[in-house]
């Protein structure tokens, strides 16, 4: 086991603080007086979810640091406030990176805030999704209780499933105190391939390649242009260079590539039309949208821009094996995500009243009944 003062920049210091009792405090007292939440870390994803009545802020934006980082047991436990910025930087220090490529969306973006939604980024159906990285939680719950589920490696599965439903939860079922989670080595080599296609083949390249032995990180579709990463050890990345063609994009263009795809800054996610996410099967062919679509995760992610009927665009996804949710603007006071079947709606219900009896954490943020 590694100590932390070997693993961590000589500069780590100064970002550990630990706010815990303050917090727990805070939601004891609002648990007293049935006075709802609004939890925020860095409020780079306020965007997200139900637009909910103003309340009360709980503020993690200040509770950061890494309590533990072991790079030869490739696992690392922060505190939910500690910025994706930093941390990252961290990992790269040691030749590493969270695997499934979280977005930030702006520079205050906190690990917390990033598990809280859920998001991964254009590497997630490659290298997992962000909830597939938990190894353990130490977390709040709505009465100010603080609880711990999980562990710190890979083999220790204790109350493994329950440090993963908070990822996604919106914070409805408990503030994020701590996290453990899995990391992995950076790749040798990467490069990425591009091809001017119509969608129909797009997609089933996609799907063609993904069952291949291929060192696959990303792929993506933007309406005329297949793009595809390639990642690994320098002799594999080669390999499947030769075998796919394609013309390779220089290694700067690359990376902004991806960057401005992962943070949405490309044209695509420009401008004030509502955004929907479906996500379908990935072998579904391109689905009857008009123009305004881009596809990611080997066909698995389609985004959408327009004012798009909610109803038959929600349908249109489930007939696919999926679901559809209003990412972006549009009516955030409705319901921005896909609707629950009645049973699995009254197990959340359950879990709600189980972790928050009198739902003062971000109550209505996932949905209306929640």
């Amino acid at each position: 086991m590694c100590i932390m003062a070997s693993c961590l920049s000589p500069n780590w210091s100064v970002f550990d603080i630990d706010q815990s009792q303050t917090l727990q405090v805070a939601v004891q007292e609002a648990h007293a007086r049935s006075q709802p939440l609004a939890i925020r870390g860095g409020g780079s994803k306020t965007f997200y979810g139900r637009q909910t009545p103003a309340c009360d802020l709980l503020d993690l934006g200040g509770h950061r640091g890494i309590i533990d980082y072991a790079p030869n047991e490739l696992f690392i436990t922060l505190r939910a406030g500690t910025s994706l910025q930093a941390l990252e930087a961290q990992l790269a220090e040691a030749g590493q990176m969270l695997p499934f490529e979280p977005p930030h969306f702006g520079p205050a973006a906190t690990i917390g805030g990033t598990l809280a939604c859920g998001f991964s980024g254009p590497r997630r159906p490659y290298a997992g999704s962000a909830r597939d990285m938990v190894l353990g939680m130490r977390i709040l719950n709505g009465q100010g209780e603080i609880l711990r589920f999980g562990g710190q490696v890979m083999k220790n599965v204790a109350g493994y499933d329950v440090s993963r439903l908070m990822v996604g939860a919106l914070g409805t079922l408990g503030v994020l105190l701590e996290v453990s989670l899995k990391v992995l080595p950076r790749p040798d080599s990467t490069v990425t391939l591009v091809w001017p296609m119509d969608p129909v083949t797009a997609v089933q390249r996609m799907n063609d390649w993904a069952g291949q032995p291929l060192p696959l990180s990303s792929t993506a579709y933007d309406g005329e242009h297949l793009y595809i990463r390639l990642s690994g050890t320098g002799s594999a990345v080669r390999a499947a260079q030769t075998r796919l063609g394609g013309e390779r994009l220089p290694d700067a263009e690359a990376a902004a590539f991806w960057v401005a795809l992962r943070e949405q800054r490309n044209d695509f996610f420009q401008g004030d039309a509502p955004l929907w996410r479906l996500a379908v099967a990935p072998a579904t062919p391109p689905l009857p949208l008009g123009d305004q679509t881009l596809i990611e995760w080997g066909g698995g992610q389609r985004w959408l821009r327009g004012a798009l009927d909610a109803t038959a665009l929600r349908q249109l996804a489930a007939e696919h094996g999926g679901h559809a949710t209003l990412f972006r603007g549009g009516n955030r006071r409705g319901e921005v995500f896909h609707p629950l079947a009645p049973p699995l709606l009254a197990i959340q219900q359950r879990l709600k009243a189980a972790f928050d009896p009198r739902g003062i954490l971000n109550s209505g943020r996932l949905y209306a009944t929640l």
